[in-house]
């Protein structure tokens, strides 16, 4: 393993509605990086968010360049959170791949934490150049983050839209959010891919349950791997718990850096 230090730079990235996306590059300091890769974070969280820096740094203290983008309205990000959907996050990295398509090389590996493991999945499908997709504590399909607020979602349909609370915020969710991510065929679509999978997750996550794991493995092809995370919690909260996967991660996305 290497150690190397890192440099981080911003990045604006303009996409088709006119919004601008916030985004970090993280970039081995002194070195010309070995690959690329894009990390999607989780849902209402953003690039800033404890996880996401821990494993983004992982990869680049090993030689890649990773980039980390605030979906849209999220973090830095232009436009409202209450017009997005599972599809817009896909947008989002795909605008995100395209910028390193364009300003470095295409990344060789996307991967993403919970909601934003699902939306790395599609977009790695999307992605020719993508070799390699990881997810961590990911649900198998999109329509699982409903569950967050699932007491709330007759009333979406019915209104429309709703303010709801979501780890101590509000956010307004809108019918068409809970419409988008029922749209999905998360199993036709991982069983077409032809990726390396690399799955994580915790058998006493309460948030996303290990069973998601189970579907995402059994649809994916081979090569597959599986890596239990015990004792640790959905957000990875405890560091040491977040090193493990990022060093993890590090070596086994060596394989696939050319």
């Amino acid at each position: 393993m290497n150690n190397f230090p890192i440099k981080t730079q911003q990045v604006r990235i303009k996409i088709d509605d006119g919004h601008t996306l916030d985004a970090r590059l993280d970039m081995p300091e002194g070195h010309t990086p070995k690959a690329f890769a894009i990390f999607a974070h989780c849902f209402t969280c953003s690039k800033s968010f404890r996880t996401t820096v821990q494993l983004s740094r992982a990869l680049a203290e090993n030689g890649f360049g990773v980039l980390r983008v605030d979906f849209t309205g999220l973090g830095g990000s232009e436009g409202d959170f209450s017009d997005t959907n599972f599809s817009t996050n896909v947008r989002d990295l795909l605008a995100g791949i395209q910028w390193l398509r364009e300003n470095h090389q295409p990344p060789t590996l996307i991967y993403g934490h919970s909601f934003g493991g699902t939306a790395a999945i599609v977009a790695a499908s999307l992605t020719p150049e993508a070799k390699a997709v990881a997810t961590i504590n990911s649900p198998f399909e999109p329509a699982h983050v409903a569950h967050t607020f699932s007491c709330d979602i007759d009333s979406i349909l019915e209104d429309g839209e709703k303010d709801v609370q979501l780890a101590g915020r509000t956010f307004t969710i809108k019918k068409q959010f809970i419409e988008d991510i029922r749209n999905h065929d998360m199993a036709h679509i991982i069983s077409h891919m032809k990726k390396h999978f690399l799955i994580f997750h915790t058998p006493e996550d309460d948030t996303v349950d290990i069973d998601n794991a189970r579907k995402i493995y059994e649809a994916a092809k081979h090569p597959k791997t599986f890596v239990s995370l015990p004792n640790a919690d959905h957000f990875l909260r405890d560091d040491r718990d977040a090193d493990y996967v990022g060093d993890i991660l590090a070596i086994w996305a060596n394989r696939y850096a050319n």
